[in-house]
Order: structure tokens, then C-alpha cells, then sequence
């Protein structure tokens, strides 16, 4: 095939404020710049859909305290990715590899072979693994108990926040069938607590109930050993959805953290770099041996670029089990 020189990419328009809205987003023809050495032109196939991003975007985050570059306005939407290689001056990737890379909502993409994180068939179920338990969020839920946490042992209770969502379904089940603790979820509906049950949870409390409260009360006698807490909000006890689209930082209830000695901690699956290919081998292992259920780990939304920004809503509505995944059709 001929080698284009142009993508059709989904932009910013400017730096966000409140709510994300269609106008927050341009489709654009932009051109291609010409392979340096050491990089790759990728024809994008799927597209990780990250809270994380909106961040990104975000008009009154300080750069110098962001952990990335900020998407600037006219800049392609900064995606996770699953692509083919079309072109290459890597020594790394050859034509005709398929790929995960940091890339961005377009159907091509010039990418440094720094960014490309590893061939995307790692497992022989779904190449979409290397966007969900072996990308960032798995390697999230993988960090964020093994390292930031304190140690978990067999019978501790662990209770997991947004455990219906990408990294907090890895987590209930790397807690339960890994680590043998007691696993109380977090989810919204009942729906969505019966399929967190399905992990292994052995409690799912409905946020939405209006006995969230005492149902949460009655889940957890005896409290909790370890919270990993992916929403942050009104429960605040790994990320904060409720923040991520405008919503208030409510912080809570601190006098309990002195009197019971909680450690809070902040991390980010980037702080543990240097350890990312022992995680990523074990996660596969687990997932060969039915500790984590690859087939649940994902909800697959097919459509055009043009769909991508409505997809990605569907992280702040509720609409999606598992790491919610845009392919190109």
C-alpha cells in the first residue's frame, strides 16, 4: 500500500472548564510528518478510553504538576492505541506488526518507538489485553496492591471503589483470587453489583441505594485493611472519577486518619516503571490460569472516529463494564 501522508484526527479545540461537550472537540485532515529515525506510522486500530484524560484537556490543571504534557488546543486527543505498522525506521518494529502505543484518536499516527509499549497479541484470546489487564490498567491495579499498598495477606478485607470500571474490576480480582483476601466492591446499580460479584467480590454494595450507608456498614464489621479508591468523592476511603468531569474534591473525615494511623497514598502505574515486565508476565499468567477473566475485562464499542468522544463520555455516565474500548470499523 501506498504510504499516506495525511490522517483524519479528532482535535482539541481548547482547554476545558467544566462539563466536556461536542464543541470541546474538532475533526480535522491533518498532514503527516516524514518518519525520523527511530519511528514507526501506525494505522490505528482501537483506542483505550482513559478518566485520565481529561485531564489532559483540562484548561486549569498547572503543567508543571501534570505527570504529561497537557493536550493543547489544535492538538490530536492523546489516546492509548492499538495499531499496525505501515512504515518504519525502527530497528524495534517491522512492517506489518501489531501494536500498543501512546498515540491518539486518528486513523494514523506517527509514533517515536520510545512509546510503543510492546507487541498488542500478547495473549491468544483478544490483542485488546495489551489495553486493559496488560496496559495501564492492569499494570494500575497490579501496582497500586502490590507496591502502594501495604502488604496483603489471606483474610484481610480489601474494599475497591468504581469496582465495575477498568482498574477496579483487576483489582477485585487480583485481591480475591491472587492474594486471598476478602473483597468488598464498590458499584453503581444493581446490575453492575451482580457482575462484581461475578469477579469473586464477596460483597457488592450499590452506591446508588439509598441504604448505601448501612449496607456498606453491614459489609464491613470489622472496617477494612487496605481501600483502593478509584472514584475519590463523597466515599473517599487510585484515581478520582468523581473529580475527573468537573466535580468538587471533597475530602472527608480526616480526623480518621489520625486516630486509626491511615496511610494515604497517591500513585501513579508510571512511578513503577522499572518493574512493568514482571507485572505485565504475571498478569498473563493469572489471566491463563483463570485468576483474572479476560473475556470480562473489557466492553468493546465498534464505530467510526467520529464516535470516539461519545464513547468516552460513557466513562462519566456509568455505561460501560471493565476498560471501555473504541474499535474502527
Amino acid at each position: 500500500m501506498s504510504v499516506p501522508t495525511t490522517t483524519r484526527a479528532i482535535t482539541l479545540t481548547a482547554p476545558v472548564r467544566g462539563e466536556v461537550t461536542a464543541s470541546t472537540f474538532a475533526l480535522k485532515t491533518l498532514p503527516l510528518a516524514p518518519l525520523a529515525e527511530g519511528q514507526v506510522l501506525l494505522r490505528l486500530e482501537a483506542f483505550s478510553h482513559e478518566p485520565a484524560m481529561r485531564h489532559w484537556i483540562d484548561a486549569d490543571t498547572d503543567p508543571a504538576r501534570l505527570y504529561v504534557p497537557p493536550v493543547l488546543a489544535g492538538e490530536v486527543i492523546r489516546s492509548p492505541a492499538i495499531g499496525e505498522v505501515v512504515a518504519s525506521k525502527s530497528a524495534k518494529w517491522a512492517v506489518g506488526a501489531k501494536v500498543a502505543a501512546l498515540a491518539g484518536w486518528a486513523e494514523y499516527a506517527v509514533v517515536d518507538e520510545a512509546l510503543v509499549s510492546g507487541d498488542a497479541v500478547t495473549l491468544p484470546d483478544s490483542p485488546l489485553h495489551s489495553l486493559d489487564v496488560l496496559g495501564w490498567v492492569g499494570l494500575t491495579a497490579y501496582f497500586g496492591l502490590f507496591k502502594a499498598a501495604r502488604p496483603i495477606k489471606p483474610g484481610m478485607t480489601v474494599v475497591v471503589s468504581g469496582a465495575a470500571g477498568g482498574v477496579g474490576s483487576v483489582a477485585v480480582q487480583i485481591a480475591k483470587h491472587v492474594l486471598g483476601a476478602r473483597v468488598v466492591g464498590i458499584a453503581g446499580g444493581a446490575d453492575k453489583c451482580a457482575w462484581v460479584r461475578s469477579l469473586g467480590a464477596d460483597e457488592a454494595v450499590d452506591y446508588k441505594s439509598a441504604t448505601f450507608t448501612a449496607d456498606l456498614a453491614s459489609a464491613l464489621p470489622d472496617y477494612a485493611d487496605v481501600f483502593f479508591d478509584n472514584v475519590g468523592g463523597a466515599i473517599l476511603m487510585c484515581g478520582a472519577m468523581d473529580q475527573y468531569n468537573g466535580g468538587e474534591l471533597r475530602l472527608r473525615n480526616w480526623s480518621q486518619v489520625l486516630y486509626n494511623r491511615i496511610d494515604i497514598q497517591g500513585f501513579l502505574f508510571l512511578d513503577y516503571a522499572d518493574a512493568n515486565a514482571e507485572a505485565v508476565e504475571n498478569l498473563a499468567k493469572w489471566v491463563a490460569e483463570g485468576k483474572i477473566d479476560g473475556p470480562k475485562a473489557h466492553t468493546v464499542v465498534p464505530g467510526s472516529l467520529e464516535d470516539l468522544p461519545q464513547t468516552w463520555m460513557r466513562l462519566y455516565s456509568g455505561e460501560s463494564r471493565g476498560k471501555l474500548i473504541s474499535t474502527l470499523v
